[in-house]
């Protein structure tokens, strides 16, 4: 018992968000899965907290990130069109969202540096 206490702890691959606002942040993430955009969402991040979104390796280079209000208002949107549902989705494809009953939304791409692990900090401001 003592040595699994004692073990080092292996470092995981991940994607993570810290939500360094005053507010309660709802966050959508999309990435390339198995050759086809993905989106997932919802995380709902506290106030001064961070949430683990993609817990394996990264593999993709950008991953994209929505994020919203407690009223659905986005807080942080890019150039990139991709679909979110109003309430927990998982959406295969990221066109014609409207045709598909999704809802369209523009996500701000992050740029990983093809880093296995990555924190990306939401601030009050955009970035």
């Amino acid at each position: 018992m003592l040595s699994l206490l004692c073990a080092p702890s292996l470092a995981r691959a991940e994607f993570t968000v810290c939500n360094q606002t005053l507010d309660v942040v709802n966050l959508a993430v999309g990435q390339e899965v198995e050759a086809a955009f993905q989106t997932d969402g919802w995380w709902t991040i506290g106030a001064n907290q961070c949430v683990n979104v993609i817990r394996e390796e990264l593999t993709n280079r950008y991953i994209y990130i929505y994020a919203t209000d407690v009223f659905g208002n986005a807080i942080l949107s890019g150039s990139t069109d991709m679909c979110v549902e109003r309430k927990r989705f998982t959406v295969r494809g990221i066109d014609e969202c409207w045709q598909r009953g999704h809802i369209a939304a523009r996500f701000y791409e992050v740029d990983t540096l093809e880093q296995s692990r990555w924190t990306f900090f939401l601030t009050g401001s955009s970035p």
